[in-house]
């Protein structure tokens, strides 16, 4: 199997996955050090809202100190905050506004800019906050992942050249192959670095591309993903594995 580094996990309905990965990163922030920076990076798609809503819920009924944690994304559309296609707007309306996050602690794309000016500011913003490696890599504590049907991650998309997949660059302009095309997305490179990586692959119509990621498909960004990590955790209703 080509995935020995990697813990897969199956969940009989969307609402159990939903429930297990909030419930697990309720534990994190509350066994984390609260002294320091806790860095996680946020990503879209339509397992983010319950995924949201469990963990709003798993914290009002046992509060653990958000204090020092701080939210970036994994990726972000290239639209104003306040669009229903922001990734922002949805952590911001089913996250932070229940949690009460403070705003210095959640640090988004600007994708209402030109992409130019959102990539540097996102750059420089991580590199403010979160420690960096020996390579000048932010360190995030979790970065949490979605899964596309064609097997992107991110903004990561099949078919990008060699060159960019090395690229060493923490942000990144993309025009995807799906609306909204502009974005902005984490780089291989510093998700490769967190300390956690969490791919949450829900729906029937990700099976094709699951089974792939299962059988080793490098030509899928999230099988570079988990072939290149130490450790990834994939929570998944597709199948048992």
């Amino acid at each position: 199997m080509p995935l020995q580094k990697t813990q897969v996990r199956f969940f009989s309905s969307p609402e159990d996955l939903a429930r297990a990965a909030a419930i697990e990163l309720h534990g994190l922030l509350q066994r984390r050090n609260t002294t320091t920076p806790f860095g996680i990076a946020l990503s879209g798609g339509r397992i983010a809202k319950p995924f949201y809503a469990e963990l709003v819920n798993a914290c009002i009924k046992s509060p653990p100190s958000l204090e020092e944690v701080h939210f970036f994304w994994a990726d972000e559309r290239c639209v104003p905050p306040a669009d229903a296609e922001s990734n922002f707007h949805l952590a911001r309306t089913n996250l932070f506004d229940p949690l009460k996050i403070p705003p210095g602690q959640v640090h988004r794309i600007l994708g209402e800019t030109d992409p130019p000016s959102a990539v540097n500011q996102a750059e420089a913003e991580i590199c403010r906050i979160m420690p960096l490696n020996e390579d000048g890599q932010p360190i995030l504590d979790l970065v949490i992942l979605g899964m596309g049907e064609d097997g992107h991650i991110a903004s990561l998309f099949p078919g990008e050249s060699e060159e960019l997949v090395k690229s060493s660059k923490i942000f990144r302009f993309v025009t995807a192959v799906k609306p909204p095309p502009k974005r902005v997305t984490l780089g291989y490179a510093p998700i490769l670095v967190a300390t956690e990586v969490w791919i949450l692959i829900s729906g029937a119509g990700k099976k094709d591309a699951f089974e792939r990621l299962i059988r080793g498909d490098e030509t899928l960004p999230v099988t570079r993903i988990v072939q290149l990590r130490q450790k990834t955790s994939i929570f998944e209703d597709i199948a048992p594995v």
